[in-house]
């Protein structure tokens, strides 16, 4: 199957290069909690520069299609993220990659709707 071939090409040569040293452990982890804190920020803040605490059409449905994209980025890297192994690291990734993808997603519409 193609996600096997994927993971065993990029998260078990990850997985060794974590079990080598507490301080790769420690860094995957950072890395996952900054953009986690990343993804956050981008939504919060594009968020309240467009007003979706008002809601009316415009901003009701760039608040679906941004759900509608963490959706999508959830589920794929559902698919794509082994289950074996560092499952929680990888927990983490999955929904920091989701969150950053809306927030980017918030970012293109804001400045094509807002700034045009």
């Amino acid at each position: 199957m193609i996600t096997d071939k994927i993971e065993n090409a990029i998260f078990y040569p990850l997985k060794t290069w974590t079990e080598q040293s507490n301080s790769n452990w420690n860094m995957l982890i950072g890395i996952g909690i900054l953009s986690l804190i990343v993804g956050i920020i981008l939504i919060y803040v594009f968020q309240k520069k467009m007003g979706m605490s008002v809601s009316d059409e415009r901003t009701n449905q760039i608040s679906l299609r941004s759900s509608l994209v963490v959706l999508c980025g959830v589920i794929l890297c559902d698919l794509i993220f082994p289950k074996e192994y560092m499952w929680q690291i990888f927990f983490l990734f999955k929904y920091s990659l989701a969150f950053i993808a809306s927030g980017i997603y918030l970012a293109i519409r804001y400045k094509k709707d807002f700034l045009s």
